[in-house]
């Protein structure tokens, strides 16, 4: 079972991947970016998403399908930030 802090690494992780590229990550991104085995990755990535958090898993699979406040598959709702930083960047939201 994943410790607060390890759940904590991996929501940073998976929240950082989705602002900077607009897609959730695998759970093979999730252990690299975070140094652990692909088993380990994928159970982390289970564990958080079973936390409570307002995510789920596309049924099924190993893959997000939505992780608050952003959705990983389209939606009607568009989101984007001006700036030079986030020029070009737009995420679909829950």
């Amino acid at each position: 079972m994943a410790t607060v802090e390890e759940l904590d690494r991996a929501f940073a992780a998976v929240m950082g991947r989705i602002v900077e590229t607009g897609q959730a990550p695998h759970y093979s991104d999730l252990a690299g970016d975070l140094d652990l085995t692909m088993d380990e990755g994928r159970e982390l990535l289970v564990e958080l998403v079973d936390s409570g958090i307002p995510a789920w898993l596309h049924p099924g699979t190993d893959y997000l399908g939505s992780f608050p406040p952003f959705n990983v598959q389209p939606t009607q709702y568009r989101v984007r930030v001006e700036g030079p930083e986030h020029a070009h960047k737009a995420w679909f939201a829950q």
